[in-house]
């Protein structure tokens, strides 16, 4: 009988140590699981903006964004522009400590800040990657204060750029844009950064492998694509200034009208999008009769012309094309093996005052922020870019309010030809104010 008693002692104290051994094994895995959970990437809902947030949109000639404040909540703590810490290859601005964010960060919503730390390349080099009438260090122009500025986003963490770092994080990637003039911009701001203005012989021209080379008497190529050899990171250029699908409609007569379809992406974006890791597209400017008829482009939706009876409004055949292609690419995403990160880069504002581009209008301002230097605004000033993008997993770039405040960075009447009474307001001088896009972009890599 002892012997029994025994072992049933014996057994109580084995099951509550069990017990015990049981219990403290949950707690640690829950601690463990909360800790290492800090460590991942933000989802791609982290980085949307609610569309309910968005305030008017600011007008082209004004200065200043609607007055419309709400606090941010999204604070950033124990963090700085200073940061000295060491990116990992492959890991992102995105990989941040998950309780020290209580909302998404809206980079478009902050203030411009003196900085004289700024620019990131030479405005007298880059003269490999920077068109020369971009390039108002070489003009008549003898102003440059507008370089010595950076964007500060309230209440957020925007990362300091730095060039190795980036290729780096790039590696064996390829980053797209496809776009306009403005986005050649961008392009070509990008190069100057990641070369740090200086010659870089050997940076690959690997055009040829997307069919970009220079047609015999065209002016230039359809694109550009460069490669950084050392991690392998690919950057290219595609102009497509409508996003939409061209394609002749008479193939056999070399003056005929060419068919633009609003619905269907560019041709080149449909064949090569399983090579992207990230694409930027921006359209805007181009949606004007003029442009419209000097390109002999005839709208066509669903395989037919649209303006057979009456003419289609500019305005809701751009909205048509870019509600299109962000439904098109959210309907790629799900299924691309790169883990492709899509971008919709806002309008650039145009600043002409007192008339048009071919009116006399002008932007002579050399004042910095003369206008004022905070956006306060919670949504997007590009209300048509917003909208589309809305319960997409299409990112927008909201470029728009931030570049308003900056008119005096524009080409301005100091062009390479300085043609009378002509001025480029559309336009940014490099360095410049499409530096900051990039920075804006980079840090939502």
């Amino acid at each position: 009988m002892k012997g029994g008693n025994i072992i049933m002692v014996r057994g109580g104290h084995l099951s509550i140590a069990m017990v015990v051994l049981m219990f403290t094994t949950i707690l640690l895995w829950g601690w463990d699981k909360s800790y290492f959970a800090s460590f991942l990437p933000l989802t791609r809902q982290q980085y949307m903006i609610p569309l309910s947030e968005y305030v008017v949109a600011v007008s082209n000639n004004s200065s200043t964004p609607k007055d419309e404040m709400v606090k941010s909540e999204n604070k950033m703590k124990g963090r700085s522009n200073n940061t000295n810490e060491k990116e990992q290859p492959g890991k992102g601005s995105d990989y941040f400590d998950a309780d020290s964010i209580s909302k998404v960060c809206n980079y478009a919503k902050g203030r411009w800040v003196e900085d004289n730390r700024r620019p990131w390349y030479s405005g007298l080099g880059c003269k490999q990657w920077l068109s020369i009438m971009w390039a108002c260090r070489l003009t008549k122009r003898k102003d440059f204060s507008y370089e010595g500025y950076r964007w500060q986003p309230e209440n957020c963490y925007m990362p300091e750029f730095e060039r190795s770092s980036f290729l780096r994080r790039m590696q064996n990637k390829t980053l797209a844009f496809i776009g306009d003039s403005l986005g050649r911009q961008q392009f070509q701001s990008l190069m100057c950064m990641l070369t740090g203005g200086e010659e870089s012989p050997e940076v690959e021209d690997v055009g040829k492998e997307y069919g970009l080379a220079k047609a015999p008497g065209a002016r230039r190529p359809d694109g550009w694509v460069y490669r950084f050899p050392d991690t392998n990171t690919t950057i290219l250029y595609y102009w497509s200034a409508s996003l939409s699908d061209l394609e002749p409609i008479n193939r056999t007569d070399p003056a005929t009208n060419i068919a633009m379809h609003l619905d269907q992406p560019p041709a080149f974006m449909r064949k090569f999008l399983h090579e992207f890791n990230v694409l930027v597209l921006n359209t805007g400017h181009h949606w004007n009769r003029g442009k419209l008829e000097a390109n002999r482009w005839v709208m066509y939706v669903d395989g037919k012309p649209v303006e057979e009876n009456k003419p289609l409004d500019m305005g809701k055949a751009k909205n048509l094309t870019v509600y299109s292609i962000a439904k098109w690419l959210d309907s790629q995403l799900p299924r691309h093996r790169r883990n492709l990160k899509v971008f919709f880069r806002t309008i650039s504002p145009r600043h002409f005052f007192n008339g048009d581009w071919n009116t006399g209008g002008s932007c002579d301002n050399m004042i910095p922020m003369s206008g004022g230097s905070e956006v306060v605004q919670d949504g997007s000033s590009d209300i048509v870019v917003e909208s589309a993008l809305k319960g997409t997993k299409v990112k927008i770039l909201d470029i728009t309010a931030i570049s308003q405040l900056r008119d005096e960075g524009h080409v301005s009447r100091y062009t390479r030809r300085a043609i009378l009474n002509t001025s480029d307001c559309l336009h940014w001088c490099l360095p410049g104010i499409p530096d900051t896009w990039n920075e804006l972009l980079l840090a939502q890599i």
